[in-house]
């Protein structure tokens, strides 16, 4: 059999489409990126853009799509976030040079880059307030270790990372990516699925340590790693697989990468991914940044200083004397009013100049990049000055310091570049004039140009009388002399056919050359293509000398981020009556009048006040635990998570919403308040709810805060009793730690009087004619009663339902107050309740009042202020005289 034909150019596409398996081929044609076979279905889909064909293959057309180059960014961006990998294949050579080497040669292509969520640095594919991490996963020899690198900014850690952590740790960090090794790919693969990142394995020998110490050091030209810190074995295969699958995804242009810092578990507060999701730290429950913690607190006027923000917020430290100075530096900058307002000013005018920065190295950077580090470290400086000669606290100081020292690079930058340079290098148009010689006699020679072609054109009008004459210019003749057919004939006969040289004629016109104009197209061509060479040469200069100082620039963006972060912090403590809390080594906890950040903020935009409690743990013996009982909807969980927020919130390094806080290091912070269905893993709302309580009564030690909500409400009565009784003194006896335990079986409430250290809290609650009113204040001692009836009747449940649970609840009562078997018989006896459609069934209606009959007559958007006075005069008459009914 003949092996069926394939033209060269789809050999072509079929072998660089092999050598990228699993990714979509971007395989650029012209002004398109091109798409076939099933890749054109998929992104056809996926983007919503019309699926053609091209030819036949097999004997089958060739399914094709395509976007064009200009827009493929937002092509890109949809792809990604929907989990495609995209490779993108370049033209590598001009079309005319493939035409040298035969008509039916194909330009050469290869794959220049592949885009995965974990490898983005385009500014248009990037939240800026945030990171953009890829992670990865190693074990050797049972021990785990996890790495992650933002290549936008260049920040990279690692950490030693068991598997039974690594759900909390990329709940941490939430990155986009997470590599794995491919025989390990499925032992993390539900964890990473969780996190909602894509996961990518990879082979075996990307995490060997060995292989990776070598990649390691020969990034940062160095020969051992001792000069960053002792790593393990597992952490060095970690950053080893970050580094290689960057080469493999950026084709050998690694991004700048900051020396790896080692980070140790315990450094900052341990919250698993179901409290920070209980908690709302920095996503809601609803999916989106609004109605987070993080967005309320967001007062950050800088990329790098939000980024910062999340940071801090996702690990808050467990290192005292960290959260001192940075307490320091928020007081100071709150006491510094005026000061901090200047630096505020100054800081909104800062670029993000860690991702200019890493385009640049990547060369996805232009002259706009370049601008960005001139204006960025410009700031810099005029920020040191604002913060020279002031006793600012030592972290402010050494942040001040790091600002200063680029006023070589500035002046360089300032001196080459326009005030708004162009986005790409190949426009040129973006060296300042003044700033090189040659390029300005270059340019000279270019613009002169023009003027010399219009004035040859008014010499060649005198000379041929011909006033419509013109001289064009397009790319398949250079420069021309352009009349009309009638005019030519005239410029075709002698004397003028001896100076001008016939070169096209069209339907309407026809073309001319001369040899002074072909003379000067030369000069002028030659002299743009020139100048443009010349922008591009000093262009990678400027750049060289930018990356030369890529250590000092990313020091000064870091500086610029923790300035920002200090009087974000003191805006929102004066904008919103925070205060400085006291962080000790003790176990204490005592927040006075503390705030729910996020519900204040909601209640503020409608005038509600919100409702500030005490909450009060140090008792004097450990562990310390508060039992709250009340209705629902009397503010509970939001009691719960204020607190766990304020602890938080003070070891982050920021003041507090109360008056006041004594709160001792927390290292652990766990909740469990409401629940769901997980419904792909075959989980009940009740499984998931245990599922967690197991996870914080197997983990939390003394130091941890721990917050629970009704415990055991998913099964029935007595099991559920049972469970939230046994969890409660597993929590006092075993963990230990400080507690909030909400809960609606008030028979717990006798804990307090057998445990110490145990007491009794709850949310009040007024009874008025029937109906509820919440309080939202908590004191000490027990509720009563749980309210449930009154509050479905506020809910909105029909009135007959209501009234129906009155009469069962009465009685469930009445049968408990008696005792024995008689609760049961009382069930028994309950006649049971019906609702019929017959007249018969149909309860009768009361009887209404005169005055009630006058009132539903009353139509108020009907009447003029006469009539409805003369009706309250009428009303009042008949409360005075009620009628006989």
């Amino acid at each position: 059999m003949t092996k069926p034909t394939v033209t060269p150019m789809m050999e072509q596409y079929l072998g660089i489409k092999e050598a990228n398996p699993g990714a979509l081929l971007f395989y650029r044609m012209g002004d398109f990126y091109e798409m076939f076979f099933e890749d054109a279905v998929d992104a056809a889909a996926a983007l919503d853009i019309a699926l053609t064909k091209r030819g036949k293959h097999l004997d089958q057309d060739i399914p094709m799509c395509g976007v064009p180059v200009h827009a493929a960014e937002g092509y890109l961006l949809t792809l990604i976030r929907k989990g495609f990998r995209v490779a993108i294949a370049e033209q590598m050579e001009d079309p005319a040079e493939a035409k040298k080497r035969g008509s039916k040669s194909v330009v050469k292509r290869d794959v220049v880059r592949l885009v995965t969520p974990g490898t983005l640095t385009e500014e248009s594919l990037l939240e800026a307030r945030r990171h953009n991490f890829l992670a990865a996963w190693a074990d050797v020899r049972d021990s785990g270790a996890l790495a992650w690198v933002d290549i936008s900014t260049g920040e990279f850690r690692v950490m030693a990372c068991p598997l039974t952590r690594l759900g909390p740790e990329l709940a941490r960090l939430a990155p986009r990516e997470v590599l794995a090794s491919d025989a390990k790919a499925d032992d993390c693969a539900e964890i990473v699925s969780d996190m909602r990142a894509a996961l990518t394995p990879i082979a075996r020998a990307s995490f060997d340590s060995q292989s990776a110490e070598k990649r390691l050091c020969a990034l940062y030209s160095i020969s051992s790693l001792d000069a960053f810190g002792t790593f393990s074995r597992a952490e060095i295969a970690a950053m080893g697989a970050i580094v290689d699958y960057l080469d493999i995804t950026q084709k050998g242009k690694l991004p700048l990468l900051r020396p790896p810092i080692h980070e140790e578990s315990g450094a900052s507060v341990q919250i698993d991914a179901a409290t920070r999701r209980n908690l709302e730290l920095t996503q809601a429950l609803s999916g989106g940044r609004e109605g987070s913690l993080l967005s309320a607190i967001d007062r950050t006027v800088t990329a790098g200083g939000a980024r910062l923000l999340e940071r801090r917020i996702s690990a808050p430290s467990r290192n005292l004397p960290q959260i001192h100075m940075r307490h320091d530096c928020v007081r100071f900058m709150l006491e510094q009013g005026r000061l901090s307002e200047d630096l505020r000013a100054s800081l909104k005018r800062c670029p993000d100049m860690d991702r200019a920065l890493s385009r640049l190295a990547l060369d996805r950077g232009g002259p706009r990049d370049m601008a960005a580090i001139r204006n960025g470290l410009a700031q810099a400086g005029q920020i040191a000055d604002q913060l020279a000669n002031i006793d600012a606290p030592e972290l402010l100081k050494s942040a001040a310091q790091a600002l200063t020292g680029h006023d070589a690079l500035t002046a360089l930058l300032d001196a080459a570049l326009i005030a708004e340079p162009p986005l790409l290098a190949r426009d040129g148009g973006f060296i300042a004039s003044g700033y090189d010689e040659e390029l300005d006699q270059t340019r000279q020679l270019r613009d002169e140009g023009r003027g010399v072609i219009a004035r040859m054109q008014a010499e060649y009008i005198e000379a041929t009388g011909i006033s419509s004459l013109k001289i064009k210019h397009n790319n398949v003749l250079g420069y021309f002399i352009e009349t009309t057919a009638t005019h030519a004939e005239k410029m075709l006969a002698a004397p003028l056919s001896e100076r001008f040289i016939h070169r096209q004629t069209t339907a309407n016109q026809v073309r001319f050359t001369t040899v002074e104009l072909s003379e000067i197209e030369t000069r002028i061509l030659n002299a743009g293509n020139h100048a443009l060479e010349i922008e591009k040469r000093l262009y990678f200069t400027l750049k060289a000398a930018i990356l030369d100082q890529s250590g000092p620039i990313n020091e000064a963006a870091r500086a610029l981020a923790e300035i920002d972060l200090s009087t974000g912090f003191a805006d929102l403590a004066r904008g919103e009556n925070w205060n400085e809390p006291k962080v000790d080594d003790s176990h204490a906890f005592e927040i006075t009048g503390g705030r729910h950040p996020v519900v204040e903020a909601a209640l503020k935009k409608t005038g509600t006040p919100f409702i500030a409690n005490d909450c009060d743990l140090t008792t004097g013996a450990t562990p310390a635990i508060w039992l709250l009982t009340g209705p629902n909807m009397a503010g509970k969980s939001t009691f719960l998570r204020q607190n766990a927020l304020i602890a938080l919130l003070a070891q982050a390094g920021s003041f507090v919403p109360a008056s006041a806080a004594h709160i001792g290091l927390v290292s652990q912070l766990f909740s469990r308040v409401g629940a769901a269905d997980d419904l792909a893993r075959g989980r009940s709302t009740f499984m998931v709810e245990m599922v967690e309580t197991a996870a914080i009564l197997n983990q939390a030690d003394e130091r941890a805060l721990v917050i629970l909500d009704e415990i055991g409400r998913g099964t029935a009565t007595y099991d559920g009793l049972s469970i939230a009784w046994a969890v409660m003194e597993h929590l006092h006896a075993a963990n230990r730690c400080r507690a909030l335990f909400a809960t609606h079986y008030h028979e717990m409430t006798a804990l307090s009087a057998k445990l110490e250290g145990v007491e009794n809290a709850t949310v009040s609650v007024k009874e008025w004619e029937g109906d509820v009113i919440f309080l939202h204040e908590v004191r000490k001692g027990a509720a009563d009663r749980s309210y449930g009836v009154q509050v479905a009747r506020l809910a909105g449940l029909p009135a007959s339902v209501v009234d129906r649970a009155r009469i069962v609840l009465d009685s469930l009562e009445k049968g408990e107050r008696e005792g024995g078997g008689k609760k049961q018989a009382m069930i028994d006896d309950l006649p049971l309740f019906s609702v019929s459609n017959t007249p018969q069934s149909a309860p009768k209606a009361p009887q209404s009042s005169a005055l009630e009959d006058r009132l539903g007559a009353l139509i108020p958007d009907e009447m003029t202020p006469k009539e409805a006075l003369e009706a309250l005069y009428e009303l009042r008459a008949l409360i005075e005289k009620p009628s006989s009914s």
